[in-house]
């Protein structure tokens, strides 16, 4: 509650910046979270710029747009989480954060794959869908309105729909897929990778289809910041 009313005091001076130097470090696991979960939602009301003193890698990691590691007196690296955590500029900064869990550093936006083949909704038909996937060498493929995901059809629903001479793809438009934004950390994948027959859409804020993301991408990536972490090429 102390560390509470800390904060309420610094935000009743309503100053631009605020310096937290390690303001949760005495606290116990579990209430250290709460307090980080809390000052995150402060300052998504607030909009305050926050600098958080810190020698947890992974409060850093989870509190911070941007971090600033520094050795001595002098700035070392600063840049997003995931900069320095796959581009480490020395071996200080390699060793100071091995062993971190990429899979909750690395973002959706990383491993995700270029969509380019489309289907339309207002234009397309199953027999139009089928060409598209077929000249692509997918099985199934995104559906959009207006710019905006609506869901996807697959190759063999398109090939049922054109046999029944259906000239729309509304009838068979799956709608139930797993959609992330750009900033969803890899570790959160996995368990919608194992639950959907489908990729993982990525959007944007608008719905905009951004990049599909499937296992074999997110193993790739994730196997080759290791290899960068463990110094093999």
């Amino acid at each position: 509650m102390q560390q509470r009313v800390g904060l309420a005091r610094a935000l009743a001076l309503d100053a631009d910046i605020m310096l937290v130097d390690e303001a949760f470090s005495a606290l116990d696991p579990l209430i250290r979270r709460d307090m980080q979960d809390e000052l995150l939602d402060l300052q998504e009301k607030v909009q305050k710029t926050i600098v958080f003193i810190s020698r947890d890698l992974d409060e850093a990691i989870k509190l911070g747009d941007r971090i600033v590691l520094m050795k001595d007196g002098f700035i070392v690296q600063q840049g997003a989480a995931e900069e320095i955590l796959t581009n480490p500029v020395d071996d200080y900064v390699a060793r100071f954060v091995e062993g971190v869990d990429m899979s909750k550093v690395i973002t959706a936006e990383t491993v995700m794959k270029k969509y380019e083949t489309m289907a339309y909704l207002t234009t397309d038909g199953p027999k139009a869908a089928l060409r598209k996937m077929a000249n692509a060498g997918i099985s199934s493929i995104f559906v959009r309105k207006s710019g905006i995901l609506k869901g996807i059809v697959t190759a063999k629903n398109c090939r049922a729909a054109a046999d029944r001479g259906e000239k729309t793809l509304e009838a068979i438009l799956e709608t139930n897929i797993y959609r992330v934004t750009p900033e969803t950390p890899a570790h959160d994948l996995f368990p919608l990778l194992a639950d959907s027959p489908y990729p993982i859409a990525v959007v944007s804020e608008d719905g905009h289809l951004m990049g599909v993301i499937v296992a074999g991408s997110l193993l790739a990536k994730l196997s080759e910041v290791t290899k960068i972490e463990n110094g093999k090429t």
